[in-house]
C-alpha cells in the first residue's frame, strides 16, 4: 500500500472516532479532520442539533477549529478527511477556504455535493480547485451511518408500539 493511501487510512480513522462522538450526541456521524504537513490542524464532528445550528456540519466545524488554530482563513496545501461526501454548504466552504485536497469515505446519494448529486468542486466558474479522492473506507463510514439511522428507526418504532399500548389501556 502506498505511503498516502495508508496516511488516508489513518486520518480518516481519526474521522471516524469524531463521528462516533457526534452518534453518542444523537447527531448524525460525520466526522471531519483538517492535516497539513502530516499535522492535523482542525477537527470537528456534526453538532447542528445540539447546537441550534444549521452550520454546524462536521466540515464546517473543522474549518473553524483549523483557522483559529493556524491563525488565517486560508488553508492552502491542507486536506479534510470526512467520513461522508459534503453538502453543497460544506463544498463551497472548501473553496473558500482554499483547501487543496478532500478525502472523503462514503458518498451521500441524497445530498452529497462532490459526486452524488452535482459535481460543485469542479465548476470551471470556480477560482480555486479542490483535488478529491472518494471511497477511503467507505464500508466503515457507510456502516456507521447506516448503523445510527436504522438503531434511530428502532427506537422510534418501540416509541410507537409503547404508545399504541398506552392508548390501548386508555381507552
Amino acid at each position: 500500500m502506498a505511503e498516502s493511501a495508508r496516511d488516508d487510512e489513518y486520518w480518516m480513522r481519526r474521522a471516524l472516532a469524531l463521528a462516533s462522538l457526534a452518534a453518542a450526541d444523537g447527531e448524525v456521524p460525520v466526522g471531519a479532520v483538517i492535516v497539513r504537513d502530516g499535522r492535523e490542524i482542525g477537527a470537528g464532528y456534526n453538532r447542528p442539533i445540539k447546537g441550534c445550528d444549521p452550520t454546524a456540519h462536521a466540515e464546517i466545524r473543522a474549518l473553524r477549529d483549523a483557522a483559529k488554530r493556524v491563525g488565517n482563513y486560508r488553508l492552502n496545501g491542507a486536506t479534510l478527511y470526512v467520513t461522508l461526501e459534503p453538502c453543497t454548504m460544506c463544498a463551497g466552504a472548501l473553496v473558500h477556504s482554499r483547501i487543496s485536497r478532500l478525502v472523503f469515505g462514503a458518498r451521500e446519494p441524497k445530498a452529497g455535493s462532490v459526486v452524488s448529486t452535482a459535481q460543485t468542486l469542479h465548476h470551471e466558474a470556480l477560482n480555486w480547485q479542490v483535488a478529491v479522492t472518494e471511497g477511503v473506507l467507505a464500508d466503515d463510514c457507510s456502516e456507521l451511518v447506516s448503523g445510527f439511522f436504522a438503531q434511530r428507526r428502532k427506537a422510534h418504532k418501540a416509541r410507537k408500539a409503547q404508545q399504541q399500548v398506552i392508548n390501548k389501556d386508555v381507552i
